[in-house]
């Protein structure tokens, strides 16, 4: 006999109500007929409601598992049948949470059946002892929905994650420590990533596949044969991860020649890169027989810098690659499947190679297969065709599009000048020397991790300033507010004009992102992180304004009665500047464009969209239609130096020149 869920839930509770009907009946000689009835319907209600409340809690439902993901033989098999892992990336953090679903049946919709995320220290505890696992930040909702949609998911908890994220996920209060060796076994590291495991761990162990969760793999570390500088510290992090309970196949992640260093004792390796080399392949194998392999990073595009061209990695390049890995019957994971946005000052930066660090522009579209805001790609579309060939049954039908639109321009109203907003900041801290960023006593002695630090000590005289290379990463120079240049990387001299008197020098410096990947890890204070020279002689006396321009400080900004209209006086810079943008039906995503501005940031409702900067390549912001409503909506813009007073709208992204990944 067949029976249906429902049925049997419906049968059930008829058994439970006749159940409850005989029990009464002993105790019935007692009680009034009215009294019977009563107590009948009260613990027949009450039985049924028990079952139901039991029925619906996960750990009872959920099949009992009697084997996880293995990689006992040349395949990987999932309870105990071959099983073939089509994956990709998709940052919970990167994507806002209102499109989550929408993203994931997307890739579902593609053919892939595991979704890979990493997670990022640094958001989760953003000052030492304090967690976040809410709202954007919610992991578990994140695995519960992959769960919901018939996507198992490969977690890769860091501590390390790189990602093209500031600091590779590691946060900035580590660096407050003169003596710091991230990704090392040394103490004031691994106390901070026991405290953070303790509270991480906890979370994820109860969506193991074994406890009837989606997680079916657990990524030790990220990448570590690049940096390799303690031997001792992949069997911390591995011992860290089982003795929380970690108990699914566990996978370290490196390109060719970090596999000679980035392996541990009872993890499986997997290889990253784009272009196919049979060699790295043959390698895998020899250094691994008999095991299953995979690319856990098949990298389907790639990421821009601030200055640069917007790069591109043609689909009928990427489709060869893919479709020869699943020939091979190896498993693959796209990073990216879809890329989102570095929200707010969450883009790291990239040294290797190159004379200075070069910031991560604010989009992470990474010409993936899904965009920046999910639209559907030609790899997309083409993918889908590879992968559909691999299941037995037709692929679920795509999602619809979102649909998008492009506001009418708005006029700036209003402004406020940088120096009248200092009164809004945390209490300037007075420093003989300069501090770095990271060690200034705010955010509850945490330090700054973000945004913009202003330096003002009082100069006498004219002459040469010279920064030592100590400024990190860019400041613009005024004396007495008037604009004198910029110090960063290159120019490290600026002329500072005649004058009589006393005079106050302010150095604005912006923390333009953290190095994400590479051994300089360590190097990676912001602000001013050493002397700056007037003359030759190094500069003392400094008030220092922390800036990291947190929702707080825009909401008490918003709310203040300082701004001054357009029309009663010029602008000055730096400065903010507001508008409403006006919406008079359902939200929709848009794209923010400013052609006439220079370099700044941009807020709306209280929300950092991130980083504009006219050098390019990218020169839209994306808007999602979730953090809008109707009517007023506050747009608030920090600007370094010019603005046309307009702010337009596009319903496209514009990522400027493109120029194909060699």
């Amino acid at each position: 006999m067949n029976i249906s869920n429902e049925q049997g839930a419906t049968l059930t509770e008829v058994v439970l109500l006749l159940l409850s009907m005989e029990i009464l009946s002993m105790f019935g000689l007692r009680l009034s007929l009215k009294q019977r009835y009563c107590l009948l319907l009260c613990v027949a209600v009450g039985a049924i409601l028990a079952y139901r409340f039991t029925r619906n809690r996960p750990e009872v439902v959920r099949m009992k598992r009697a084997e996880g993901l293995r990689a006992n033989s040349s395949q990987f098999t999932l309870e105990g049948k071959p099983f073939h892992i089509l994956g990709g990336s998709i940052h919970y953090f990167r994507v806002p949470r209102a499109y989550w679903e929408d993203r994931l049946l997307k890739m579902k919709a593609c053919g892939l059946n595991t979704l890979t995320t990493y997670v990022p220290w640094n958001m989760h505890e953003p000052e030492r002892g304090v967690f976040n696992f809410e709202d954007q930040l919610d992991l578990e909702a994140y695995l519960r929905l992959a769960a919901s949609l018939g996507l198992w998911v490969i977690l890769r908890p860091g501590p390390y994650i790189c990602a093209e994220w500031d600091l590779g996920g590691l946060p900035s209060w580590l660096l407050r420590d003169k003596n710091m060796k991230l990704r090392t076994t040394y103490p004031g590291f691994t106390d901070a990533v026991n405290s953070f495991f303790n509270h991480l761990i906890e979370k994820v162990v109860p969506h193991q596949y074994s406890k009837g969760g989606p997680i079916i793999a657990v990524q030790v570390e990220n990448e570590y044969g690049s940096y390799a500088k303690d031997d001792k510290y992949m069997p911390f992090i591995k011992e860290s991860l089982l003795s929380r309970g970690i108990s699914e196949l566990l996978l370290t992640s490196d390109n060719k020649e970090g596999l000679k260093l980035g392996g541990v004792k009872g993890a499986l390796e997997t290889i990253n890169f784009q272009k196919f080399n049979p060699k790295d392949i043959k390698y895998l194998d020899e250094i691994q027989p008999h095991k299953p392999k995979m690319v856990m990073e098949y990298w389907s595009g790639w990421f821009d810098l601030w200055g640069d061209l917007h790069h591109v990695y043609p689909a009928e390049d990427m489709l060869p690659v893919v479709t020869e890995i699943l020939k091979l019957n190896m498993s693959i994971n796209l990073y990216m499947f879809h890329g989102g946005t570095n929200f707010g000052f969450m883009g790291g930066a990239f040294a290797v190679g190159m004379p200075a660090p070069k910031a991560m522009v604010t989009n992470y579209d990474y010409d993936a297969p899904l965009s920046e805001v999910g639209d559907y790609t030609t790899k997309y579309h083409l993918l889908r065709n590879v992968f559909s060939q691999y299941h037995a049954q037709p692929l679920t039908v795509l999602p619809p599009h979102q649909d998008r639109r492009v506001y009418q321009p708005v006029s700036i109203q209003q402004h406020l000048s940088l120096w009248v907003s200092l009164q809004f900041t945390d209490k300037a801290f007075k420093s003989e020397r300069p501090v770095s960023m990271e060690n200034l006593p705010v955010n509850n002695n945490n330090g700054q991790s973000y945004g913009y630090t202003l330096y003002e000590t009082t100069i006498s005289s004219e002459g040469t300033l010279n920064s030592k290379n100590n400024i990190r990463d860019r400041a613009l120079v005024y004396v007495d507010k008037h604009f004198v240049g910029v110090l960063d990387y290159k120019t490290q001299e600026l002329a500072v004009p005649y004058g009589k008197g006393k005079r106050t020098l302010s150095l604005l410096v912006e923390n333009c992102g953290r190095v994400n990947y590479g051994k300089t890890l360590d190097e990676q204070r912001k602000g001013l992180v050493g002397d700056i020279e007037l003359n030759k002689n190094p500069l003392r006396d400094f008030v220092i304004h922390s800036l990291d321009m947190k929702p707080g400080f825009v909401n008490r900004l918003e709310g203040t009665g300082h701004w001054i209209s357009l029309r009663q006086q010029r602008p000055s810079f730096p400065g903010f500047f507001q508008a409403k943008l006006y919406v008079n039906s359902s939200p929709k995503d848009t794209f923010i464009k400013l052609p006439g501005w220079g370099k700044g940031v941009v807020f709306i409702n209280g929300r950092n969209l991130g980083r504009y900067w006219s050098v390019g390549p990218q020169q839209t912001l994306y808007v999602p239609g979730p953090w809008l409503h109707r009517g007023n909506n506050q747009v608030t813009v920090f600007e370094e130096q010019e603005t046309d007073g307009r702010i337009q709208f596009s319903s496209s992204p514009d990522y400027g020149m493109s120029v194909d990944v060699q």
